[in-house]
This record gives C-alpha cells, sequence and structure tokens, in this order.
C-alpha cells in the first residue's frame, strides 16, 4: 500500500520547465550560500566527501568523475518463492512503448533539478555531467556541404563547456573545494580556456585553496606544480610541503613520489633508501589504476634487493607485478610476459601466461609488449595462439607506430619479402630508413645493399626470421629456435 502511495504520488508532481539544448543559461543558478567569507570555506565544514557518490573519485588523467563501486545491481529469482505474500511488480515492468531519455532531454532534466536544488554538490555533479556530456558531443566530419552544420555543433559543445564553467567558478568562489580542484584541473586540460591550451597559471591557485581545504588530489597536483614551476616558481620545499600534506591523508601518488626522491635524493633530502621504502610499501597498500607505480618500483627493488634495505625476493616480487598489472599498469604487464616467456625470476615458461600478460600492456600501445607480439603469432603456440603472419605484422607496425626502431625494421623486412602483407619494396626502404635514423644497424646495412630487388636475408645472419619444421613448441627455448626478429 505504501509502495501504491508512492507511486501516485510521483505522479502528481509537477512537470519539470524544459529549456532549449543549445540556449542554456548562464545565471539562473539561486544563490543561496551566506555571505562569502575570507577563506572561502562556507561549504566546507562536513562536505569533504559530500555529493551522490561519497565514495567517487576523479580520474584527472582523462577527466572523468565516477563512483568506486557498481552503478547497477542485479536481482536473481529463487526457484521457489520464501513463504509469505510476494509483492506485485507487474506495473513496474516497462511498456511496449519505453525509450531510453534523449542526451538533451537528460540535460534538461537534470538543468531543471540543478537549478532549484541549494545543494552545492548536486550543482557540482551537474557540471561535472555537462563536461562529459561535452566530450561525447558529436562532431561531424567537415564538408564544404555542412561546414554551418559543423559550426553549430562546435558552437553547441562551447556554450555547454561556458555554462559548466560559469557554474564551476561561482561553487569555487563560495569555497567547494571539489569544483576548486575540479574546475583547476579543467584548466590544467585545456578545458574552457583560451584556444583549449593549458592554463597553470589559473590552475595552481585553485589547485592550492582546495589543498587548504584538505583536498588531498589538489595538494598533490600543487606539489607537481611546484615541483615543475607549472603556473608558479620552481620550489621543491613547497612541493615537499604538499606532497607530505597528501601523504598525510594516504594519497598513493604523494606517497610514490616521497618514495622516490627518498630513494635518489631528489627535492632537495638527502639520499635514504630506508625511508624511501618505507614511503613505496605506504603507497603499494594504497595503490589505484591511476597510482600504481609503488607496486612496479618495489617489485623492481626486491628483484634486486637493496643491502641493509630490502632484500631480494623473487616470488614476492612477481606477486607485486601481478598486483600492479591486474590495476592495468602496463610496464608490470610487459614485465611478467617476459618472465613467463623465458622463465624468469623463477617463474615457469608459460606460453598462455606469457600472451596474456603481454596482451594486456599492447593493449595500451606499450611497444615493447606490441613487438613481443609479433614474435609469438609468428610462431603461434599450440592450445594458445594460432600462428598468423597477419596479426604478427599488424602488431610489428603498431609498434612501430610507438617508434620502436627495431619493429621499423621488422615491418621493413615483412613488406620486402611480403609476410602478413603484400610485398611493397618502396613502403619497405621507407620503414629501413626510419629505423636506420633511430640507430638501428640492421636497417642501416640493409640500406647499402640493392633496394630494387628483395633480400632475405637483409641486415646480416640471425637478423630476421627463421621457422623450423617440426620443432616442438613445448620443449624450452622453443619459440626462440622458431622464430628470430630481434
Amino acid at each position: 500500500m505504501a509502495m501504491s502511495q508512492d507511486l501516485s504520488a510521483s505522479r502528481d508532481l509537477p512537470s519539470l520547465p524544459s529549456q532549449h539544448f543549445d540556449q542554456p543559461e548562464h545565471d539562473y543558478y539561486e544563490d543561496h550560500s551566506p555571505e562569502q567569507e575570507d577563506d572561502n570555506d562556507d561549504f566546507f565544514n562536513g562536505a569533504q566527501n559530500g555529493g551522490l557518490h561519497p565514495n567517487a573519485s576523479y580520474n584527472p588523467a582523462v577527466g572523468d568523475y565516477r563512483p568506486a563501486g557498481s552503478v547497477a545491481t542485479q536481482s536473481i529469482r529463487s526457484p521457489s518463492p520464501p513463504p509469505g505474500p510476494i509483492l506485485d511488480h507487474s506495473h513496474l515492468r516497462p511498456g511496449n512503448q519505453a525509450s531510453l531519455l534523449s542526451h538533451e532531454r537528460t540535460l534538461e532534466l537534470y538543468r531543471a533539478n540543478a537549478k532549484k536544488t541549494q545543494d552545492p554538490d548536486l550543482q557540482f555533479e551537474f557540471a561535472v555531467f555537462m563536461i562529459d556530456a561535452s566530450k561525447s558531443m558529436p562532431i561531424p566530419a567537415r564538408t564544404p556541404a555542412n561546414v554551418m552544420e559543423v559550426e553549430k555543433a562546435i558552437e553547441k559543445r562551447e556554450d555547454l563547456i561556458r555554462e559548466a564553467m560559469a557554474l564551476l567558478k561561482r561553487l569555487a568562489d563560495r569555497g567547494h573545494p571539489q569544483s576548486q580542484y575540479f574546475l583547476a584541473d579543467c584548466y590544467a586540460n585545456g578545458i574552457g580556456t583560451p584556444k583549449n591550451k593549458q592554463d597553470f597559471d589559473r590552475a595552481y591557485p585553485l589547485f592550492v585553496l582546495a589543498a587548504k581545504h584538505n583536498h588531498p588530489d589538489a595538494a598533490y597536483r600543487a606539489g607537481v606544480c611546484c615541483e615543475n614551476g607549472w603556473g608558479c616558481r620552481r620550489e621543491s620545499p613547497k612541493a615537499l610541503q604538499f606532497f607530505r600534506k597528501a601523504a598525510a591523508a594516504s594519497h598513493p601518488g604523494a606517497m610514490y613520489r616521497l618514495g622516490i626522491a627518498e630513494l635518489n635524493g631528489e627535492l632537495g633530502l638527502s639520499k635514504s633508501p630506508k625511508e624511501g621504502v618505507k614511503w613505496l610499501k605506504r603507497s603499494a597498500e594504497n595503490a589505484t589504476a591511476e597510482f600504481p607505480h609503488a607496486l612496479h618500483e618495489l617489485a623492481l627493488l626486491h628483484e634486486r634487493g637493496i643491502d641493509n634495505v630490502l632484500f631480494v625476493d623473487y616470488e614476492y616480487s612477481i606477486e607485486l607485478l601481478a598486483q600492479a598489472a591486474e590495476l592495468g599498469y602496463a610496464p608490470s604487464a610487459y614485465r611478467l610476459g617476459e618472465c613467463y616467456e623465458y622463465g624468469k625470476m623463477g617463474c615457469p615458461q608459460d606460453p598462455a601466461l606469457s600472451i596474456h600478460y603481454y596482451n594486456i600492456a599492447a593493449q595500451q600501445n606499450h611497444r615493447d609488449a606490441c613487438f613481443a607480439l609479433t614474435a609469438w603469432y609468428l610462431v603461434g603456440s599450440p592450445g594458445v595462439l594460432p600462428q598468423s603472419d597477419t596479426e604478427a605484422f599488424l602488431w610489428a607496425q603498431r609498434a612501430a607506430e610507438a617508434g620502436l626502431a627495431k619493429a621499423m625494421y621488422a615491418v621493413g623486412y615483412f613488406l620486402e619479402v611480403g609476410i602478413g602483407t603484400p610485398a611493397n619494396m618502396e613502403e619497405a626502404i621507407s620503414y629501413y630508413k626510419r629505423a636506420a635514423e633511430l640507430g638501428d644497424k640492421r636497417a642501416a646495412q640493409r640500406l647499402r645493399g640493392p633496394q630494387t630487388q628483395p633480400q632475405h636475408h637483409p641486415g646480416g645472419p640471425g637478423s630476421v626470421l627463421h621457422r623450423g619444421q617440426g620443432e616442438d613448441s613445448n620443449q624450452k627455448g622453443a619459440k626462440d629456435k622458431d622464430c628470430i626478429i630481434m
């Protein structure tokens, strides 16, 4: 009965005013805040983790604000119903005419709610929504026939960004820490700035303001600005101050930076491996997908050890690399791929695991991992990876485009001989030239030979691939016997 009353009440709600999508209003948000205080902290008390998603985390790399957990759950009905009355939810099922709201209608409803609310966190989330929406707005490819359409789409996107930036500025002026940080990040990434250029002169003061309100990410970013002289003078002592403030709040990036500084004697600190390892361990305990670096660094340290500070432990090193790889850190995934390919650090030779970890790194355009997949595809692995010259060529090409000289040489050879791609001598020579410019000796040697006819061993013996017949791919080192392209 209560549910029916709630549903009927929802039907009596007044309709929300709709506004035209491409003509947003910029000054309609009611300012219900008290008089502005000098330290801009009228929203600070009790609102450090506010908003609809208190567990959300903002990703400065992509400019996105996402909840930490899942946004949806699934309900599975058991085979036999439990005793007692069962509610009939048939009236909640979508009808035949049900459909998702259009993007423009969603924005209109969101705007109407943000206009009426007095909650700065809700207004902040609407501003973030508008920035995200502007990134996904389609801009048609410019042609002579649609110039006006393209200009209109660009203007609509810019209007949306201007509206969001105006709202963020108002909230930031009223002392809302999340808005101060997000606005600073927009400036730092060239969002809402003239010609979309980075503007650290405006970003840095806002990072500092948010840091004063104990925003850990802002303190970390302010430290990075001070270290590099972005929007301020380069001051190592001030950078250390901000890093320590963020580290006190368990910010993994700040703790990692302090650890590296202690290890290498940077930022005006004297070398202290013991303190450096301590900070790296704390960062590793709090590692995230944004800051997995301490896991990787600790793994490398355990691989070689530090006298009287850290002992060699291959097993723990592999465990740390696996944790970082699970967070999507490409260098760790590539290192694991090597370990399982060649049996390093006590790992068994395992083609499946090697290819798995190489693939994690390669999907993030890690050039060495892309080239490692080239070698695997050239010979294949029974039951794991089918042999494919075409895939080998494509991965080598991807590694070459990422700037790997030996991959450029390999692509040149594939094009010269016709492996995985039609032979093309002219294009092969262009790849050889690019590789030679980066210091590849085999490519330079090939360019000294005739350039009109293909050579099956350019660059000297052992510099191209050899495929053996009847090799047992499960034997130790069989892959290296079948394919030599490095």
